[in-house]
């Protein structure tokens, strides 16, 4: 399904079956109300699938990774060859994301989208390269316009093939070494937010590093002017392939009405692309948690989403996503599984 074709699919939420939700929220033996977050979350997975009590399944993340050219600029703790060994430890299912997956019953399925390294045919990598690794943004733009698209569509392409696959809730993470500038120069190019307010430590560069970092992502957003209500030139000019793969992942959720959620600040960007691609794909996002990283409030903020957590976590990969998973699915079992007032016997509050 192409770009646009996925557009034309995405329509504002059915909302019809929000009144049952809270009806079976509140007939569940319990304070009305009294499970606070727990229960708007429930009430929000109802409403995208249009099931009361909502039907459970099987919880993806898609993890993208791919290099960036803009690490020539010295903006980075960590060399650009991390990208391709920590591709390496999540086939060898030794990285935090793996840990929390397994922990939260979640699958997860490992995209090489643009990594500067040919990993041959290893267990488990799906190779779906576009290019290796971006261009330096600050010398020019990352990519081609048919490259952004490119990335874009793949996500839509592997979302929508899990599609049918009896899909719970949907998630995508990310690895690449310099992606926090990209996803820092798309939101100053989306929102006008100034490089010192929305460009942070990344990895955990130093105040020389973070200069160079604020710097670059200056000249680069100067010299390539990327067009704020166009999302696909946002994407060419300064952003990843990973963000394009996340961007598509998000379009196609909402076209498919599958609840997506958000790990951090590089899926927040993806969020962001996909909003200014169509407004209503915010009615089947989560915001999993807070990151450390400066600017992911201010992301929040222009997706008039509220977090669910927040644990100080700046890694990325998926896993906040992960965590918010199964807070979700707890939430969906509660109003599936409790008891109701009349079931157990329970007398309910006084009038």
């Amino acid at each position: 399904m192409t770009l646009s074709e996925t557009l034309k699919h995405i329509n504002p939420l059915d909302r019809s079956s929000e009144s049952a939700a809270q009806e079976r929220l509140d007939s569940l033996t319990k304070p009305h109300g009294s499970l606070g977050k727990l229960e708007d979350l429930a009430r929000r997975i109802a409403v995208i699938q249009g099931e009361v009590p909502p039907r459970l399944g099987r919880k993806l993340l898609f993890v993208f990774a791919a290099d960036h050219g803009i690490t020539q600029e010295g903006v980075s703790a960590y060399p650009k060859e991390v990208t391709a060994q920590m591709t390496h430890n999540f086939l060898n299912g030794g990285a935090a994301v793996n840990v929390m997956a397994r922990h939260h019953g979640v699958d997860t399925d490992i995209v090489d989208v643009g990594v500067d390294y040919e990993f041959g045919e290893p267990r488990g990598l799906r190779n779906y390269k576009v290019r290796r690794g971006t261009a330096n943004f600050a010398r020019g733009p990352a990519m081609t316009h048919a490259e952004a698209k490119r990335s874009v569509e793949l996500g839509i392409q592997l979302a929508r093939e899990a599609a049918p696959g009896n899909i719970f809730l949907l998630g995508a993470g990310d690895m690449g070494i310099g992606n926090t500038s990209s996803a820092a120069a798309i939101l100053c190019a989306l929102t006008g937010a100034a490089p010192a307010a929305a460009v942070g430590r990344g990895t955990g560069i130093d105040d020389a590093t973070l200069d160079r970092k604020i710097a670059a992502i200056e000249k680069g957003l100067d010299l390539n002017r990327p067009d704020a209500n166009d999302p696909l030139d946002v994407l060419a000019k300064v952003g990843g392939l990973e963000i394009g793969a996340m961007t598509g992942v998000i379009l196609a959720a909402a076209a498919f009405r599958m609840p997506m959620v958000l790990d951090g600040f590089i899926s927040g960007a993806a969020a962001l692309l996909a909003q200014r691609f169509c407004p209503y794909v915010r009615d089947v996002l989560f915001a999993s948690h807070l990151s450390a990283e400066r600017g992911h409030g201010l992301m929040l903020e222009e997706l008039k989403l509220a977090p669910l957590l927040d644990l100080a976590m700046r890694l990325g990969e998926g896993t906040g996503a992960c965590l918010l998973m199964g807070l979700i699915e707890t939430a969906v079992k509660i109003m599936g599984e409790m008891a109701t007032f009349e079931s157990a016997g329970v007398r309910e509050k006084l009038t």
